[in-house]
Order: C-alpha cells, then structure tokens, then sequence
C-alpha cells in the first residue's frame, strides 16, 4: 500500500502547530510532535528538517490559511472596518497564530525564515491601502504601510494578549467578545476615514 505522504505531513504540522504555540520552538520536541501525529520522529526529519525548518513550515503553513481565509484587493472597494472584523474573527477563532507569531519575535534576531516571500504577502496588504488612498476612500495623513499595520494590530492584539484584554475589558464571553468586534470594526474606519469625511464630521 502506497504511503499517504501528504497527510502524514498534514498530520505532523497539525501536532506541530499546537505543540509550538505552547511551548515554542526552543521548548517543543520532535519527540512529541511526531507522537501526536502518530509517526515516527524520523519522518518529522525527512519531511522538514531540524526543529526550525519544521517551526517555519508551520508558520508558512498557517500564514497561508490566513490569507486565503481573509483576503483583501483594496480598500478603494473593501471597507477597511469589515475587513479588520474578518481579522479579528480569523485570530479569535485560530489563537495560535498570534502566539506563533510571538514565539517568532522571541526566538530570531534579525530576519526571519521566508522573510522575502512574507515581505511580498504583506505587501499586498499595503498596496490594497494604498488604492484606496488613491481614490480617496483612505486617509492619507498616514503612511500605507504604518496603516496596514495599525489595523492588523487592532485586529490581533486582543488575541495576541487575552489576559490584558481580561483585566481591562472582562471576560471573554459572547458578549464581550461582540463588543470587542465592534469596536475593532469602528476604530479601523475612524483610523482610515479621509480628512475631508472627519472635517465634514465636525461640522454637522
């Protein structure tokens, strides 16, 4: 019988994700991983090389879903508060991710693995502000690439940091995470709305 490569490898970033988001990639083990997933550790080596290969194999891994999930052309025809709501909805139902991510900063100085190829998927995020700032759906008293980032944090940084959001905001009920959502929503369109729309604001 043939050997199912692609879900053994499936099997093994799965284990990978929730063992790395734990204990990052200097406290996780191969040993673990490939225990979870049912393989022998050998295969974990074969497939993704050392511990770090396999630690950015599953930050590609899951970077990609992320995109597909939640993609975004440009904000001369996305609304930029919709658009942070998905990304908030994407962390707070994939709490991983945002700890991957800062296992990442925590464990390399300097560049990261893929950096080049990261630097280009983010890019498009930046291009998607800077056509709306074009068309003049998007403030412009903000750089692209400052604005694609401050709403990406607003988006994440709820799942990123849960205790903080707890000790400031409650409990993290169905409730509190609409509210949560809304205000997400709200601050990403005020942060992004044109000059001309805030004076019009002020004055009615």
């Amino acid at each position: 019988m043939a050997w199912d490569t692609e879900g053994t490898k499936r099997r093994i970033l799965e284990a990978a994700v929730d063992e790395f988001a734990r204990l990052g990639p200097d406290g996780a083990t191969i040993d673990r991983i490939a225990r979870t997933a049912g393989v022998n550790k050998e295969r974990v080596y074969n497939y993704f090389g050392d511990k770090r290969g396999l630690f950015s194999a599953v930050l590609r891994s899951e970077l990609a879903k992320v995109a597909q999930a939640v993609p975004v052309e440009s904000f001369a025809v996305e609304d930029v508060g919709d658009y942070a709501g998905r990304v908030f909805d994407y962390h707070e139902a994939h709490p991983a991710l945002s700890r991957l991510m800062r296992w990442e900063g925590l464990s390399f100085e300097g560049e990261v693995p893929d950096e080049a190829q990261r630097r280009m998927y983010y890019g498009y995020k930046v291009r998607a502000v800077e056509r709306g700032q074009q068309q003049g759906t998007v403030t412009t008293a903000l750089a692209a690439d400052h604005l694609a980032f401050l709403v990406l944090a607003l988006a994440g940084w709820w799942s990123a940091v849960p205790q903080v959001a707890r000790m400031l905001t409650g409990e993290d009920d169905a409730r509190e995470r609409k509210r949560r959502r809304a205000s997400v929503v709200e601050a990403a369109r005020r942060l992004a709305r044109p000059e001309d729309e805030r004076i019009h604001d002020m004055r009615q």
